[in-house]
C-alpha cells in the first residue's frame, strides 16, 4: 500500500522509486495498491502516476480521488484503474458491501473530469497559499519548504515561546491555541512536529494577504525558539 504524494506530508514520488515498486511486487508476488488522493497537487512537477512506470498495470492498481485536486471534498467520490482483473475484484466487493453514490454527485464529478482547467486553478490556489505559508513561518524562525504535494506543511515544532518551555509538539501546539488563537496539529511520534493547512477561507488574495500578516504578527508576539 503505497500513498504518493504522501498524505499528510506531501512527499512525491520519483520514476526510480516506482520502478523498485514495480520491480519488489514482481519479485514477491505481491500486489500495490497506490493512494493517488493527492496527485493533483503536484508542485515540482507535473502529476507522476504510479502506472505510468513499465509493468505496473501488471502488479496493481491506482486509487483516485475528486476531493483534492477538484474541491469536491467530502463528496467521497472517485475511481480506481490498473490491473483489469484487480479492478474487477474491487468492483465485485464494492457491489456486495457498498453504494454508488446517487447520479447527481456522479454527474458532477464528470462534468469536473470533462475540465482540466480546475485543477490546475485548484493547484495554484493551495502552491501560492503555501508559498506565503512557508515565507511567514521562516520569518519567525521556523525551517520549512514548499511540500510536494499537499495542501498541508509540517515543520519541526519551537521548544520555547518566551519562558515557556515545550517537552513535545502537543506542549507547542496547545500553547499556540491557548495564547494566540493559531490551530496546529502536533505529530510527535516522528518529531516533534506541527502541522499548518492551507484550507483556510479566504475570498481573494488580498484576503489571504491580511491572515499571513495577522499570523505573522500573532508570531512574533510569543517569540518562538527552536
Amino acid at each position: 500500500m503505497l500513498c504518493y504524494p504522501n498524505s499528510p506530508t506531501g512527499k512525491a514520488a520519483t520514476r526510480a522509486f516506482y520502478e523498485k515498486v514495480v520491480a519488489f511486487a514482481k519479485q514477491h508476488q505481491i500486489i500495490v495498491v497506490q493512494d493517488a488522493a493527492h496527485i493533483m497537487l503536484s508542485y515540482d512537477d507535473k502529476p507522476l502516476s504510479f502506472l505510468e512506470t513499465p509493468g505496473a498495470k501488471e502488479v496493481g492498481v491506482e486509487v483516485h480521488s475528486l476531493s483534492k485536486g477538484f474541491h469536491m471534498i467530502g463528496w467521497r467520490l472517485g475511481w480506481v484503474c490498473g490491473h483489469e482483473k484487480l479492478v474487477q475484484a474491487f468492483a465485485d466487493v464494492k457491489d456486495n458491501c457498498d453504494s454508488g453514490q446517487f447520479i447527481a454527485i456522479q454527474q458532477a464529478g464528470a462534468a469536473a473530469l470533462d475540465d482540466a482547467g480546475i485543477p490546475k486553478q485548484v493547484r495554484a490556489k493551495y502552491r501560492r497559499r503555501l508559498e506565503k505559508l512557508v515565507a511567514v513561518l521562516r520569518s519567525v524562525g521556523f525551517d520549512c519548504e514548499v511540500p510536494g504535494g499537499t495542501y498541508f506543511l509540517y515543520t519541526k515544532s519551537p521548544v520555547a515561546a518566551g519562558s515557556e518551555t515545550f517537552a513535545t509538539a502537543e506542549d507547542a501546539s496547545q500553547f499556540l491555541i491557548r495564547e494566540q488563537s493559531i490551530s496546529t496539529v502536533p505529530w510527535d511520534e516522528a518529531g516533534p512536529h506541527l502541522r499548518f493547512s492551507v484550507t483556510y477561507v479566504a475570498n481573494d488574495e488580498a484576503a489571504e494577504d491580511q491572515l499571513m500578516a495577522e499570523l505573522k504578527s500573532r508570531l512574533e508576539t510569543v517569540s518562538l525558539r527552536f
